[in-house]
């Protein structure tokens, strides 16, 4: 009897530990799913304004001659920043960011949110919960959150690329460009263009987002670190833009001269109607791939400064939250 009761309070500080373990860990089981699509949100966000903020003069030049005859260079590109810098001051370079923020920032949080997501759907449908997807749910992934994004923020693209080709006179504000489209040429307006659009994220983000995942895959089974160092992740979403952006340029062509159909004089209607007349007035490489060299230049560096902006201000706020920085 002795033997027992001696038995039983020796296991009982063991219970006791258990038992007082049990609730931090439930909690974190708790909290950690909430905070983890708020994370991404607010990181997408601030990772898509970063990026695109560092390369909005260069993406306003591509936008002017993708949706002009003339012939593009990166002299005559280069030549087109500096007399509008002359004439017009530093600021100018810029304008249409504002309204590339207000569709960039909802644009990027509810990509990488979504890929975030989607991830952990196909992960469960193909068995792969928790681990690295293959090949095409990884592509698929990223397919699906890029047309998710596109979808839900179209209205602001289109007024984003407004704004990018005119002059402040003609549209002063965002919902100045909002209401004046609807007066002028109807709501539906809003939408032109939105086919070639889902049509060029489609392979867009598919594939920028898999070989971005892919080549962080491939760092960690050959260095066998779990998180690639800044510059790694710089030079792996360089890579990603690069192949996704060179892939669907064309249709982002064909996007962009449909959005600005109203102000430029041009009667774009369809995506086949369009691209059959790009090609016959300027050719295939010259009006298809017009300005392409000049993606192949800030494309990448948005591209890997997004990537690496998201992941790193991920990790800080999963340590912040960690830390008990923030309570739920």
């Amino acid at each position: 009897m002795a033997h027992r009761v001696h038995d039983h309070q020796s296991r009982l500080p063991v219970a006791q530990a258990t038992v007082l373990a049990l609730p931090p860990t439930s909690q974190a089981k708790d909290l950690r799913p909430r905070w983890t699509a708020l994370d991404s949100l607010l990181c997408g966000a601030f990772a898509g304004a970063v990026a695109k903020t560092v390369i909005a003069p260069l993406d306003r030049t591509k936008i002017i001659f993708q949706v002009s005859s003339k012939r593009f260079s990166a002299k005559e590109a280069f030549r087109l920043i500096y007399c509008t810098y002359m004439k017009h001051g530093l600021l100018s370079l810029w304008r249409g960011n504002s309204a590339t923020m207000v569709r960039v920032m909802p644009y990027a949080a509810i990509q990488f949110c979504s890929h975030e997501q989607y991830k952990k759907l196909l992960g469960s449908y193909f068995g792969y919960q928790g681990k690295a997807l293959p090949p095409f749910p990884r592509f698929l992934a990223g397919s699906l959150a890029g047309t998710t994004a596109a979808m839900l923020t179209y209205p602001l693209d289109m007024v984003r690329a407004r704004m990018a080709v005119t002059a402040r006179e003609m549209y002063s504000n965002i919902m100045h460009v909002f209401v004046r489209i609807s007066q002028e040429e109807g709501v539906k307006t809003l939408y032109r263009g939105f086919t070639p659009t889902i049509l060029g994220v489609i392979p867009y983000a598919g594939i920028t987002f898999f070989t971005y995942e892919t080549l962080k895959k491939l760092h960690t089974e050959k260095t066998k670190r779990s998180q690639p160092y800044p510059h790694e992740r710089l030079a792996f979403g360089a890579c990603a833009g690069l192949i996704g952006q060179s892939a669907s340029y064309p249709l982002d062509v064909v996007r962009r001269r449909m959005q600005t159909a109203g102000v430029t004089g041009s009667s774009y209607g369809t995506i086949l109607g369009t691209m059959r007349e790009i090609i016959t007035q300027e050719g295939v490489v010259r009006g298809l791939y017009k300005g392409l060299s000049m993606n192949w230049l800030k494309g990448p560096v948005a591209v890997g400064i997004s990537f690496t902006t998201f992941d790193i201000t991920h990790s800080l706020l999963l340590k912040l939250h960690q830390m008990g920085y923030f309570t739920h």
